[in-house]
């Protein structure tokens, strides 16, 4: 008796004493790692997939899990029970989300119209979100049938929400035509996914739901546009996205600071100082105007974040931007950022009262790496605060491992 065959002797005695681990550990060995195309185990296929069925319909969550693999190597022969199982309404709830998620695996229609009728018929939350997360990994070949159910009003928020899963260029045509829905949903979730595509279509679209009357929607169309720096100029985004840092909702205007620092430009770094500076502002969106300047890593950016620092007067807007100014990366703004942060000990600026200030001042000195901010780092070591003196004694031996 060779070996597959004693294998699956093995595994045949494991089931019938209910031990699945090791039915597990054998129905790996036999189609995981024996050659899949081997006479023999394509011979016994059928009574493989039928072993492997057994745990999933009687395993634990794990074993479950274990046994995902075995029945996705026997291939198209484990679609129709697993279709079975899933249209099995009296059948445990977690056993037809794993035979939706492995329905997802195979590029078959049999599996695209089995997750389709559940998306109809189906009022489980968790069976409606794996089957919208089988059919977005399915490809291009579901998108036929997932435009479909957008003719239908109970279906066609699932079927945006798996057609933006296929990040592919066919999907921009039926996502398109739900842009205007009267759901909010269905247009934020639409305009999500087209903003990942670069498309003349879809920047026109992107710019008119920036006025949308839902924040979800605006949202989204900022961050779509966040992602196109290159049209910058030719569709004036700047100026578009601006406004939206004064947006009814603050995730709205968080997230277009975000996006300025991405699109660019001296004028971008201007209308986020603007925003820092105006008492009007709320904190988080500060906060994030001051990392949005940081990550632009320019001159003028770098010149906008030193201004706010001597004419700021909370210490914890101070505090966030000597913490972004030692991340700055690009050699030729090293040396800004640095005098900045020594001017700061020069000045004797008022947040230096504050220990943690100091604390985190050494810390940004040492990412720097300046051989010039030595003689200050020197003078923390002396501080009357211990962890101001450990984090200047750690900046000091980073700039001694950097010179190295």
């Amino acid at each position: 008796m060779n070996n597959i065959n004693q294998l699956l002797l093995r595994a045949q005695a494991a089931q019938g004493t209910a031990d699945w681990q090791l039915l597990i550990q054998y129905l790996h060995e036999l189609v995981l790692e024996k050659k899949p195309k081997n006479p023999e185990i394509q011979e016994n296929q059928a009574e493989l997939l039928k072993l492997a069925l057994s745990v999933l319909v009687v395993g634990d969550f794990q074993q479950r899990w274990e046994i995902v693999k075995v029945i996705q190597h026997l291939g198209a022969i484990a679609i129709p029970p697993l279709i079975e199982i899933l249209t099995d309404e009296e059948a445990e709830e977690e056993l037809r989300w794993y035979a939706a998620r492995l329905l997802g695996e195979f590029q078959h229609p049999d599996a695209i119209s089995a997750l389709v009728e559940l998306l109809k018929t189906e009022d489980d939350e968790d069976l409606r979100a794996m089957a919208v997360s089988a059919l977005g990994q399915m490809g291009t070949l579901a998108i036929a049938a997932l435009t479909e159910l957008l003719r239908d009003n109970a279906t066609r928020l699932l079927a945006v929400r798996a057609l933006s899963l296929i990040r592919h260029q066919e999907v921009i045509t039926p996502l398109l035509s739900v842009v205007e829905d009267t759901s909010v949903a269905v247009r934020a979730t639409a305009i999500e996914a087209l903003g990942s595509f670069h498309d003349q279509r879809v920047p026109p679209v992107l710019i008119r739901a920036l006025d949308d009357i839902a924040a979800p929607v605006r949202r989204e169309a900022v961050q779509g546009l966040s992602f196109r720096p290159e049209l910058r100029d030719t569709l004036d985004l700047v100026t578009k996205v601006q406004p939206k840092l004064y947006d009814f909702n603050l995730e709205v205007c968080c997230t277009a600071a975000v996006a300025l620092s991405r699109i660019g430009g001296d004028d971008a770094a201007k209308y986020l100082f603007q925003v820092l500076m105006s008492p009007h502002t709320p904190g988080k969106l500060q906060m994030e105007c001051i990392r949005a300047l940081s990550w632009m890593e320019t001159p003028s950016s770098l010149e906008h974040l030193c201004t706010a620092l001597n004419q700021l007067e909370s210490v914890a807007l101070c505090q966030e931007i000597v913490t972004v100014l030692g991340r700055i990366k690009q050699p030729q703004l090293t040396p800004i950022a640095t005098e900045i942060l020594l001017a700061i000990l020069q000045k004797q600026h008022p947040a230096l009262e504050n220990a943690a200030f100091k604390g985190v001042l050494a810390l940004s000195l040492g990412l720097l790496a300046r051989i010039e901010a030595k003689e200050a780092l020197i003078a923390l070591t002396k501080d009357a605060d211990e962890l101001v003196r450990l984090h200047a004694i750690a900046a000091l031996r980073n700039l001694e491992v950097r010179r190295e």
